[in-house]
Order: structure tokens, then C-alpha cells, then sequence
């Protein structure tokens, strides 16, 4: 296991346990709502997800098994706070891939994200429709579905261009009242030629794409666990 800042980077053929405590969806929903919210009680985390505290508790200490999590400074000394160690886990998609079992965890954990998509969608709708969120996020919220054609070496590029401007927009905004927690899904997929469909035309924007906001991909406050 390697770590820089906030970011866990894990190594397939060390941390294999590791990855395998995070493919439970409980565990999942738990160091995602820690990272989300800050510290909370095995009790406090029950009520959100509607599970028993027993249950809250037990995957709490896995998750603490793995350094994942860690006990939080106590508001009393009836209950453990728990905290999240890490804003993000990160790993090698192809040192993954070549590891026993490797494909199925990243299956498993890219679905999870999926949901967290969907989840996050629900509540960004109710959230603007309630006015719990002003109306000037209508305008930069949404997703998009946009299909560039690009090389291996220009992914890698876009990624590592949109992590250094997340980083800097975040400390730029770190003390503005007006920020708001946003959940930022970003997700390269290449796709190989569909043989039925012929050859495949130049990129052009996507008419579906009437979004002003930033393309979908992964959270930085879901479970956190981006390739």
C-alpha cells in the first residue's frame, strides 16, 4: 500500500484482502457516507442506511482492519466515532486485472459507482426541487454523454488534467460559504469498433449533450474508489 495526501493507492498483489473487504455493498455505502459527512457512531450510521448498529459496527471494524477506516476524537465515551482515513482509494486498472480474481472486484466496484451515480442523481433533483439547494447550480449541474476520439496517451492526459484542476478549483473554493459538496463522476471507456455498425464516423458533439455542467464519472464523495 502506497499513500499521498488523501489518496490510498492500493497494490493489487499486496492489498488483495483489501480489495476484497470493499467489494460488500455495506461497507461500500459506510466509508462513502464517512467521506461524505465526516465522522459519525456505528448508531448514527444504522439510521442512515437502515441496517442494525450491530451490523454499522461489525463492517466498521473490517473496514478498520484494512485501514480504511479509524477511530474519530469522541463527542462522550459511550459510542466510537469512526472517520475515513482517506478522501479517495486509487490502484492500477492493469496490474488489477492481471491479479486472481482482480476483473470481478473491479466489476463489482464500478457497479457500486453506477448506483452512487443514480443515488446522487435522486437527490441532486430533490435537493433543487425543495430548495435545499439554490437556484444558481441549475445552471452548471448536470451530465453529459460526450464520445471524443482519443489514444491511450491522451486518456491518461484528460485524467491527469482533470484531477490537477479538481484540486485546484477545491483549494480555490476551501473557505467560500457559497461551496457546496459536489459529486464529480468522470469515466473514459473506450469502446472497441461495433463490426455491425461498419466503420465509425468522426466524433461530433452528442445531441443528447444539452447539459452546461461537467461529464459524469466517479465521487469523489461516493465510496471514493476510482481507477
Amino acid at each position: 500500500m502506497d499513500s499521498e495526501g488523501s489518496r490510498r493507492v492500493l497494490d493489487p498483489a499486496q492489498d488483495g484482502a483489501a480489495f476484497k473487504a470493499l467489494t460488500h455493498p455495506l461497507r461500500l455505502t459506510l466509508l462513502g457516507l464517512l467521506r461524505q459527512h465526516g465522522p459519525a457512531t456505528a448508531s448514527e450510521l444504522a439510521v442512515r442506511t437502515g441496517e442494525s448498529s450491530a451490523s454499522t459496527s461489525y463492517h466498521l471494524r473490517v473496514l478498520a482492519k484494512y485501514a480504511f477506516v479509524a477511530e474519530a476524537d469522541h463527542r462522550d465515551g459511550r459510542e466510537r466515532r469512526w472517520k475515513s482515513v482517506h478522501a479517495m482509494t486509487s490502484w492500477s486498472n492493469e496490474a488489477m486485472r492481471r491479479s486472481p480474481g482482480g476483473s470481478a472486484i473491479l466489476s463489482v466496484l464500478h457497479r457500486r459507482q453506477i448506483e452512487h451515480l443514480q443515488q446522487s442523481l435522486d437527490r441532486h433533483e430533490t435537493d433543487l426541487e425543495s430548495g435545499l439547494l439554490s437556484q444558481e447550480w441549475q445552471e452548471p449541474s448536470g451530465i453529459s454523454d460526450m464520445m471524443p476520439r482519443l489514444t491511450p496517451e491522451s486518456l491518461a492526459e484528460l485524467w491527469e488534467a482533470i484531477r490537477v484542476k479538481t484540486e485546484e478549483l477545491t483549494a480555490r473554493d476551501a473557505e467560500d460559504p457559497r461551496a457546496e459538496r459536489v459529486v464529480l463522476f468522470t469515466a473514459g471507456l473506450p469502446l472497441a469498433p461495433d463490426p455491425a455498425a461498419g466503420a465509425e464516423p468522426e466524433a461530433a458533439p452528442d445531441p443528447a449533450d444539452a447539459s452546461a455542467g461537467p461529464d459524469a464519472g466517479s465521487p469523489g464523495a461516493s465510496a471514493g474508489d476510482a481507477s
